[in-house]
């Protein structure tokens, strides 16, 4: 089978983006290819001095790129709600939204509004700016949603009793795990109601396997270990972020469709459709995480639910 490379990328002018945490690492790289295939993209970064920093760069190697930042913290649920506002200000439509930002196995924190961290800003924080953009979304057309989520999803358990670990241990890998089921789960429940309310709009799910994104900017010694290795063995960030940028632009990835690298566990190797765990096809608790997403967020995403649990 031949390799899909960014020569396969589609033109996209004309197509407005927004990737999520596109200050460094995989953001970054994403929205660099996406400008110079021409769309017009909004770094969307926590940090509005490294996401102004990183639009320069890019415009550096596209001088005739359309790319701008606006703040988004996504442990801050009046953040998301003043992106989507300000993002819908100024544009009448969305074409892609890359729901890439992430946090990794961090101590026990809480966002703003006292989730847990990791499942807070991965999973809790892209719901909520998915629903608060679906308007824009919708009148994109041919648009699309791509969930950035890991193979530590395999290793994730949603309780939904302590969702934000208030009564159990903290466990931050098994809490960074919940944090990516949780995206695949969401994944598998918006194709559902999309495809029961006859959208066009698509949404599809990738994960980079192991991908060197640079040096760790933290002090936690495994993560640091981890990362120091990665940068030997690990694929580098030009073939990593392949797979999302499939999901991303390939005509024919399919609504509900996951993506990763094609070797030694999907670690490595070139993008093709990915495996997912038993426990992120379950439809039952896909539907019940959505009600409990809606809940703690304050944001109903205006898309009908599916009854049959079988689909």
């Amino acid at each position: 089978m031949r390799r899909w490379t960014y020569d396969d990328i589609p033109d996209q002018s004309g197509r407005t983006v927004i990737v999520t945490g596109a200050n460094s690492g995989l953001g970054l790289e994403t929205a660099r290819v996406l400008a110079g295939k021409g769309a017009r993209v909004v770094l969307a970064c926590r940090d509005r001095g490294k996401g102004e920093s990183a639009a320069d760069l890019i415009r550096a190697q596209y001088p005739h790129g359309d790319v701008s930042c606006l703040p988004l913290d996504l442990a801050d649920l009046d953040s998301v709600a003043a992106f989507a506002t300000a993002y819908r200000a100024e544009h009448d439509r969305l074409d892609l939204l890359i729901n890439n930002a992430g946090v990794m196995y961090p101590p026990l924190r809480r966002t703003r509004q006292g989730f847990e961290l990791q499942f807070g800003t991965n999973h809790l924080g892209h719901f909520a700016l998915t629903g608060r953009l679906l308007p824009a979304l919708l009148a994109g057309g041919q648009a699309r949603v791509v969930n950035v989520a890991s193979n530590a999803h395999r290793t994730g358990r949603i309780d939904l009793d302590d969702l934000n670990w208030q009564r159990r241990r903290y466990a931050r890998f098994a809490a960074y795990g919940q944090s990516k089921l949780a995206l695949l789960l969401f994944t598998l429940e918006l194709h559902r109601r999309l495809v029961g309310a006859n959208s066009p709009l698509r949404v599809t799910g990738a994960h980079p396997g192991w991908t060197y994104t640079g040096p760790s900017q933290g002090r936690d010694r495994f993560v640091t270990v981890v990362n120091g290795i990665g940068r030997y063995v690990a694929m580098p960030l030009a073939d990593g972020v392949l797979p999302i940028l499939r999901a991303a632009t390939d005509p024919d990835a399919e609504g509900g469709s996951y993506w990763g690298p094609a070797y030694r566990m999907e670690n490595s190797g070139p993008p093709v459709p990915a495996s997912r765990s038993v426990r992120a096809l379950e439809v039952a608790v896909a539907q019940r995480l959505w009600a409990e997403s809606e809940r703690l967020t304050g944001v109903a995403i205006d898309l009908p639910p599916i009854d049959r649990t079988d689909s």
